[in-house]
C-alpha cells in the first residue's frame, strides 16, 4: 500500500503543468524527478542505489520533441485489465486516440484513464499515456515509458516527449506497472525524457 501511495504522490507532482512546451518546463521537470528520486521518503529507488544516486540520466531537452496532438474522444470503451509487470492487472478505458506529426511521420497514440484514479477528485482530469519506441531496450527503459498528460478543455492537447519518465520497475522489481500495449508502439526514435537506468 505504501508503494501504491508513493506512486499516486509521484504522479500528482509530474502532471501538474506538464502540458506546457518549453525549455524552461523541461528542466523544471528533470529538477522535480530528480528531487524526489533523492528523498528517501518518495524514491523507489532501492536502498543501495539510493546511497549512489546523484541524478537520472536524460536526454537533451529537445522542443522539437514536444507536438500538438489531435484529441479524439472514444467514449464508448469499456473497461479492460491492463498488464503490468506482475500478476496486477488494473483498470484502464480507452479515452481517446491521440493524432499528431512528429519528424515528418503522422503518429497515434491511444491514451488512457485509469478507473480507479478517476474516481478521486485529485485525479479526475488525470490521462496515462504509455508508449514505446526505437529506442526501447536501446537507449531508453525497454519496458516503455509514460507521460502524463490531463484532460483539455477542447480537442488539443500538447505532449512534451521531454517529460516522458520510466515507471518505478525500471528501478525497483518490488513495484508493478503497466506495460504499454502494442498499438502504442512508435515507430520512430524518441530521443528525449529519460533514459534507461544505470545502477
Amino acid at each position: 500500500m505504501r508503494k501504491l501511495i508513493l506512486a499516486l504522490l509521484f504522479l500528482s507532482s509530474l502532471f501538474i503543468n506538464a502540458q506546457e512546451c518549453s525549455e524552461a518546463n523541461a528542466v523544471a521537470f528533470q529538477k522535480r524527478i530528480n528531487s524526489e528520486y533523492a528523498n528517501p521518503e518518495e524514491s523507489p529507488l532501492t536502498k543501495k542505489d539510493l546511497k549512489h544516486f546523484k541524478s537520472l540520466d536524460f536526454y537533451p531537452i529537445d522542443t522539437a520533441y514536444c507536438v500538438t496532438a489531435k484529441l479524439v474522444r472514444t467514449p464508448d470503451e469499456k473497461p479492460f485489465e491492463m498488464h503490468t509487470s506482475t500478476r496486477r492487472k488494473p483498470l484502464y478505458v480507452k479515452y481517446g486516440e491521440l493524432h499528431f506529426t512528429l519528424k515528418g511521420k503522422k503518429c497515434k497514440l491511444d491514451v488512457f484513464r485509469n478507473v480507479r484514479l478517476s474516481k478521486m477528485e485529485k485525479y479526475k482530469d488525470y490521462l496515462f499515456l504509455p508508449f514505446t519506441d526505437l529506442t526501447s531496450g536501446n537507449g531508453s527503459y525497454g519496458g516503455g515509458r509514460y507521460i502524463d498528460l490531463t484532460i483539455p478543455e477542447g480537442d488539443i492537447i500538447n505532449i512534451d516527449f521531454n517529460t516522458a519518465y520510466n515507471p518505478y520497475c525500471a528501478y525497483n522489481h518490488d513495484y508493478s506497472c503497466p506495460v504499454p500495449p502494442e498499438q502504442n508502439d512508435l515507430l520512430i526514435e524518441i530521443k528525449a525524457g529519460v533514459k534507461a537506468y544505470k545502477n
